[in-house]
Parts: C-alpha cells; structure tokens; sequence
C-alpha cells in the first residue's frame, strides 16, 4: 500500500515570479501627536514587484527621496542654498530700511 501525498502545483520560484510581476505595495505612515503638535512620523513603505512593474504603476518615491537617492538630496541642497540665499538678501534689505527710516526721524534728547 502506498501513500499518495498531493503534489502542490505552484513552487516558490512560482509564487516570487507572480509576486514580481503583478507587484506587491505596502504603505503607511505612523504619526504620533499631542495637543496638534506632531512628536513623531515614522513612514513605511515596502514594494515587493520588479522596479520595472513598480514603474509602470507610478511607485518611483525612491527616485525623488534625497535619503535614498543621491541625485535628489543634491537638488534639495541646492534648492535650501539658494532660498537661504535670498532669505539673507531680504534680511539685508529690511536692515537697511530699517536704518534709513532711523536715520530720518529727529533725535529725541
């Protein structure tokens, strides 16, 4: 008498193959607040598919996130360097404004 055990029709390599093509995402954002004031965010974000099919879906955060991306953390460097620029070109005029209207009021002794 022999046993017969069923024979499962979908290996691994079966399942990691659709799993790759069709794709799998999971996200999420984990926030933490009080009073309206947030004290911590964790984000999570997991892509199981092919970067071709993660692509084609519109999931392509990695290549805007300058924590993964190195591309995209220079842009945001220039981009906080030249906004800090003009920051201190509208401080330097406010100052001078500053001095010219202390300059025309009459001295009070």
């Amino acid at each position: 008498m022999s046993i017969e055990h069923p024979t499962q029709s979908n290996s691994i390599v079966d399942v990691l193959e659709t799993v790759l093509d069709k794709g799998v995402v999971i996200a999420g954002d984990i926030r933490v607040g009080l009073a309206d004031v947030e004290l911590l965010t964790i984000k999570i974000r997991l892509i199981v598919a092919s970067v071709d099919k993660a692509k084609e879906i519109g999931m392509d955060w990695w290549e805007t996130d300058p924590y993964l991306n190195s591309k995209a953390a220079e842009s945001n460097t220039e981009a906080l360097e030249k906004e800090n620029e003009q920051l201190q070109k509208r401080i330097e005029q406010l100052e001078q404004n500053m001095r010219n209207v202390a300059a025309q009021q009459p001295n009070k002794e």
